[in-house]
């Protein structure tokens, strides 16, 4: 009795799960099984507590069909995707989400009063719109929160092909600046390249050159110079910061004769003739530091330098200003009618691509007193002229034209209402560098394409003519090995001649005898 209820169980059970493979097999129609059709018709009824539900089952399994085939349904209009600016907006709705700060409210911030910025630049009529402006606003708000930062200003945005580049301009405080880990992989890489090359030079020696190529600039350090600032830049609002390398006095120099437009991509290679030292991260931070060399200005008098005591120190206080404190605004009729009234606060740079001038020629020197040994010195070099620039707080009236045109153009915001207006300085160098005073505030701005105004058409520099080949001669001409006849025949003529030769050494020693016995006699 008991294996035949057993047994019973068992035919249960296998009728049921061959019903349910019955119930899984997919429509050839429609792809679809009437098992998970039915778990969702159900799942409807009890979510939605209908009543009468008996009554309407078949409208609802019609509807749950008609969901399920909804997107292939329509002929007329392709599904809608996802666009660009939604796909920003959503990364950007982080920076709309409110946190709590507390009691870091009262605690003094880096960030800057773009708010007031905004204000400022619209009487002058330069500025990104009030939105853009909010947004920058909150993601400089993101990188104050993230980095431990001293400062930081709104420096500008530079424009590029597929995107563009918003740049601040930060100071890390004291001791808590990290440091720069791009040199060293690259010297990890010298490395091994220098020890592959000695493997190879032991098992297959070649001659080696006695060329040196001439010592390299060494750039500045950080905190001075053109690495003064630290700098971070992201493509829009919302998105990651990124800092920007240190800059060198080659990727400076390189930059002046290249004219080269951004493309939005850090990672971007610049091919350019003569060939850039990096890739387009660093020809930003070049082109960063020359903008704000030739066009950060503040009114006369808001900066002085700072006063050191010491003798060794007066010569860097005038590579360094201060606030002055006992500062007295300028009348705004005064700010426009004189260049004067503007000063340079960032030093210059030099041909050399630093604003403090470095003697390479110790370097070389000392390189040749290492050397002194192998090779004798034949002539010192001479000792280089040691390069000037203009001082800090230059006026801009001094500023060279280019072109017959003058650098710099001056402009009120109203005419109107002269007593509330506020006087702005534009550069006609570097187009999109803007600066304005109201008061005792002042800020500068750029917003452009990262190019210097040239005045004429650029004209990409030539590559140097090619070497021309080492003259032909006897000496590397090539001929055939002689035969062993004619090596002997040689070798007998050489003897013969060397054999006459000692005949007349020793007759004309014999003559030269004779002679003198004669004198004597």
């Amino acid at each position: 009795m008991e294996n035949s209820v057993e047994d019973l169980s068992d035919q249960k059970q296998q009728a049921a799960a061959c019903f349910k493979a019955f119930l899984l097999k997919n429509s050839t129609k429609t792809n679809l099984n009437l098992y998970d059709h039915m778990v969702r018709v159900l799942t409807r009824v009890m979510d939605e507590r209908l009543e009468n539900a008996v009554d309407v089952i078949e409208d609802l399994s019609l509807e749950v069909k008609r969901s399920m085939l909804q997107e292939k349904q329509s002929t007329l209009r392709d599904t809608p995707s996802t666009t660009s600016s939604e796909l920003l907006a959503e990364q950007q709705r982080v920076l709309f989400n409110h946190v709590d700060e507390g009691e870091h409210e009262e605690m003094e911030t880096p960030l800057p009063n773009v708010a007031e910025l905004t204000f400022f630049l619209e009487q002058t009529g330069v500025g990104l719109g009030r939105e853009e402006m909010q947004r920058i606003l909150l993601a400089l708000k993101q990188l104050v929160d993230i980095q431990p930062l001293q400062r930081c200003r709104f420096w500008g945005k530079i424009l590029g092909i597929e995107g563009n580049y918003i740049v601040a301009e930060v100071e890390f405080r004291d001791g808590e600046e990290e440091e720069e880990v791009e040199g060293a992989e690259e010297v990890q890489e010298d490395k091994e390249k220098e020890e592959q090359a000695q493997e190879e030079e032991e098992l297959d020696p070649v001659p080696k050159s006695s060329y040196k190529p001439p010592a390299p600039v060494p750039k500045e350090p950080r905190r001075s110079g053109t690495n003064k600032f630290t700098y971070f830049v992201c493509r829009e609002p919302g998105l990651p910061w990124v800092r920007l390398p240190d800059v060198t006095p080659a990727e400076i120099t390189i930059a002046r004769q290249i004219r080269k437009l951004f493309t939005g991509r850090l990672d971007a290679p610049i091919v350019s003739y003569p060939p850039f030292p990096g890739n387009e991260a660093n020809y930003l931070r070049a082109q960063i530091a020359r903008i704000s060399a030739g066009t950060q200005v503040s009114p006369l008098g808001f900066y002085q330098f700072r006063e050191e005591e010491g003798e060794e120190e007066e010569e860097g206080a005038r590579d360094s200003v201060e606030e002055n404190l006992d500062f007295e605004s300028i009348s705004v009729h005064a700010m426009v009618e004189s260049l004067s009234a503007w000063v340079h606060h960032i030093q210059h740079i030099l041909m050399q691509g630093r604003c403090v001038w470095v003697n390479l020629a110790e370097k070389t020197e000392n390189l040749l007193d290492d050397d002194a040994e192998e090779e004798e010195k034949e002539e010192e070099p001479d000792e280089p002229e040691p390069e000037v620039g203009p001082p800090l707080l230059t006026p801009l009236s001094e500023d060279a034209e280019v072109n017959n045109t003058p650098p710099w153009s001056t402009r009120i915001s109203s005419n109107l209402i002269s007593q509330y207006a506020i006087a702005f300085v534009r550069s006609n160098l570097w187009p999109g560098a803007y600066a304005y005073v109201c008061g005792k505030k002042f800020e500068n701005i750029y917003i452009g394409w990262g190019l210097k105004y040239l005045g004429e058409g650029f004209t990409p520099a030539l590559p140097p003519p090619p070497q021309p080949e080492y003259p032909s001669g006897p000496e590397i001409t090539e001929a055939l090995d002689p035969s062993l006849q004619e090596e002997e025949a040689l070798k007998e003529a050489q003897e013969e001649q060397q054999a006459a030769l000692e005949d007349n050494d020793a007759m004309d020693g014999e003559e030269e005898e004779e002679e003198e016995e004669e004198e004597e006699n």
